[in-house]
């Protein structure tokens, strides 16, 4: 990994051999929002932690205990909504944000890194939020309001990029593809959103067991390009007590504004 990556693997780095991890990684994530881990190579080391920190929601990709597996099917190229399964660059996004509730958390953790590229980009969406509120106060406005984006298709869900859920916090969905649409006043800001969230990316190149959990409420995830058989779980899911967590995350710089 470069020196930029070590240094974000480091800083949010959690041993899973040390006593009470739920309870450290709740901690983590009720503060930055994000956890590194190591020691996941086999698929049942990532069940056993994922089963200890969340209840997990099957989605239709996943198999039957609930993990995805993240990889170049061959067969999904070009195809909206399934980047994923394909071996191109995925831009920065929370997940499931054309449902109602997304998952609040999200575990990726590598079986098998590319030969190139496929680098993990993280970006924190409380760090754009406070880059909006500084900066470009009507774009974030505009992007809070209500009813001013949709993202999904014909079932999707129409709401705000920026919500707020209370007592000046935020939750954040996101999406930049064709299942992405924006209100008339919303639309002109986005470019403005992206050169925000380009300002705060940061990146992973996750070795063979190593991985990452992310507050999926907060944090945007995105992947660069890649070659060869890389290969990933993914796990996404609700907190269970032992890392229970407030709703989004606290709005720094202004007051939060209405979804």
């Amino acid at each position: 990994m470069s020196a930029r990556a070590d240094e974000i693997f480091e800083q949010h780095f959690e041993d899973i051999h040390l006593p009470d991890l739920a309870g450290r990684i709740g901690e983590r994530l009720r503060g930055s929002g994000v956890v590194t881990l190591d020691g996941l190579k086999a698929r049942a080391q990532v069940l056993d932690l994922v089963r200890m920190l969340m209840t997990i929601l099957p989605q239709c990709d996943s198999d039957p205990d609930g993990l995805t597996v993240i990889r170049d099917t061959g067969r999904h190229a070009g195809q909206v909504g399934f980047a994923g399964f394909g071996n191109g660059e995925i831009l920065p996004h929370t997940e499931r944000s054309g449902v109602a509730r997304p998952p609040r958390l999200m575990l990726l953790a590598c079986a098998r890194p590319a030969d190139t590229g496929g680098e993990c980009v993280l970006v924190d969406g409380q760090a754009v939020h406070a880059d909006l509120a500084a900066h470009n106060r009507e774009a974030l406005d505009a992007l809070s309001a209500r009813r001013s984006a949709f993202f999904g298709g014909g079932d999707g869900h129409l709401g705000s990029v920026f919500s707020e859920v209370g007592n000046g916090r935020v939750a954040l969905r996101f999406r930049q593809d064709a299942l992405a649409r924006f209100s008339p006043e919303a639309s002109p800001h986005v470019s403005t959103l992206r050169a925000a969230i380009e300002r705060h990316r940061g990146e992973l190149r996750l070795a063979s067991g190593e991985a990452f959990l992310i507050d999926n409420h907060r944090w945007l995830h995105a992947r660069r390009a890649f070659t060869g058989l890389r290969r990933l779980h993914r796990a996404l899911g609700i907190p269970l007590p032992a890392v229970a967590l407030p709703p989004g995350f606290e709005a720094k710089g202004r007051k939060a504004c209405a979804a």
